[in-house]
């Protein structure tokens, strides 16, 4: 190893190849589990400022644009989770040059990508509300905070690719560090702006904005500082075409798989907003509630593909399947523990987005049906993780979109159609997460079969 990786992994990297895992694996994963759950405080402060302090109208607007921000944005945050699996196996083969190269490939790729949804979604964001179906007291609102929304856009993929290569280092501290400082500002700024200024749903909309580039700006400043193996050098900025197509060939199917996932829930939100402004209220509430849970259960989906990751690169075979056993027993300790205190802790979780009864008459059924089955969906994506940590990323992609996303649409044009309620269309997600994980399971024993031990075995030959 050389003295520069040393020096680097003193302050901190994870030693991902090396010695037990269940404590390492724990290490990497808390400080990410922590950061993701502040990184959804950013909507959750939003959904909470608007509920308590503008309304019903205004939540059911912040809300309701959760699933459309999502299909927009999730294929490039695909494209970041190429830049950590490639940076990851660079890291295990020691190749300085092919690591530095993939940073500043990905740092250009999340200016880019950062623009082009700024453009697309700010210009096309009242379209996108009008197709879903939003309903006529809400989609103006709705459509003002995503115009501001966007505007922080490359920012937010400056953050997302620039975690992901300190991640695949098994630097989770410092983005923790980063979010933590900058939700604190967002919340600051949501009671300023709407409390002081009453600029409703648009001041939400700018303090996202602000403590989007605030955090962008802290791990950029963080990687220009950097005298390891991560630095960022501005002048060094630039495409490597070898080193965009790796990233594209697994972070583009990974992209692919989360817009799918999130077409699916834009046409159930469509379906939710048929029931009416209560409806989309509750339903908006619930769902940032057990975002916590799920952003908790993702963190070990990102724990799985960076160690596996690194291993795999570094031939390290016989620790990859002991890495998957320990990240689904994690995940499904996880899943079960928050998910049902979810459920459990609805009521009052719920009456500090609305003090309406009839909304949170309507969120508890969602996070009854949700949130006390939720780890079924950890386990889902954690298979997902280990298939594209061993640079499988095109399967998982076929699978979920095949049995997760599209079993939920032909749930809604069939059984949804004939018992139109709200727990018919909630049934759908734990139906789909039971059959797609089984599936997974079969494709990563067979390719782990295939790929790893067979390549393990030719090595010892």
């Amino acid at each position: 190893m050389s003295e520069q990786k040393k020096k680097y992994s003193k302050k901190h990297e994870i030693d991902m190849v090396h010695g037990p895992l269940l404590g390492k694996l724990l290490l990497f994963a808390i400080p990410l589990m922590v950061s993701s759950i502040l990184q959804l405080l950013f909507n959750a402060a939003d959904i909470v400022v608007v509920g308590r302090f503008a309304g019903d109208e205004s939540l059911a607007a912040v809300g309701s644009t959760s699933s459309l921000i999502n299909l927009l944005t999730n294929l490039f945050i695909g494209l970041s989770v190429g830049a950590n699996v490639v940076v990851a196996h660079f890291i295990g083969l020691d190749e300085k040059e092919k690591i530095s190269e993939t940073i500043h490939t990905s740092m250009v790729i999340s200016i880019l990508a950062g623009l082009v949804m700024t453009i697309f979604g700010a210009s096309m964001a009242r379209i996108l509300l009008y197709w879903m179906s939003s309903p006529e007291d809400v989609i103006g609102l709705a459509t003002v905070y995503l115009r501001i929304y966007f505007l922080g856009m490359p920012a937010m993929m400056l953050y997302n690719f620039g975690s992901a290569i300190l991640r695949a280092a098994g630097d989770t501290r410092r983005p923790l560090y980063y979010l933590f400082f900058s939700g604190i500002v967002n919340v600051i700024l949501n009671l300023i702006f709407v409390c002081g200024f009453e600029l409703d749903v648009a001041g939400v909309a700018i303090a996202t904005v602000v403590s989007q580039y605030i955090s962008a700006g802290l791990i950029i400043r963080c990687m220009i500082r950097e005298e390891g193996i991560l630095h960022l050098s501005l002048r060094e900025l630039r495409i490597s075409k070898p080193i965009l197509w790796k990233i594209v060939k697994i972070g583009l199917p990974a992209g692919l798989q989360g817009t799918v996932f999130a077409l699916s829930n834009v046409v159930i939100q469509s379906a939710i907003n048929s029931f009416g402004k209560i409806v989309v209220a509750g339903n908006a509430a619930a769902a940032n509630i057990e975002g916590f849970v799920y952003m908790a259960m993702n963190a070990i989906h990102q724990t799985a593909l960076s160690f596996i990751g690194q291993n795999y690169g570094a031939g390290e075979k016989k620790r990859i399947l002991k890495i998957l056993f320990m990240c689904q027993f994690i995940v499904i300790v996880v899943g079960v523990v928050l998910g049902n205190a979810a459920v459990l802790f609805g009521r009052p979780l719920l009456h500090i987005y609305s003090d309406n009864p009839e909304v949170v008459e309507v969120g508890l059924v969602r996070l009854q049906y949700i949130c006390r089955f939720y780890a079924l969906c950890g386990i889902m994506d954690v298979m997902v993780g280990a298939l594209r940590g061993i640079g499988y990323s095109v399967m998982p992609m076929i699978v979920s979109m095949l049995g997760a996303c599209g079993l939920r649409l032909l749930w809604i044009a069939t059984v949804f159609q004939v018992y139109h309620t709200t727990d018919m269309l909630y049934l759908s997600y734990l139906v789909s997460w039971i059959i797609t994980e089984l599936v997974h399971m079969i494709c990563f024993a067979y390719l782990y079969r295939k790929k790893v031990c067979v390549t393990a075995a030719g090595t010892e030959k």
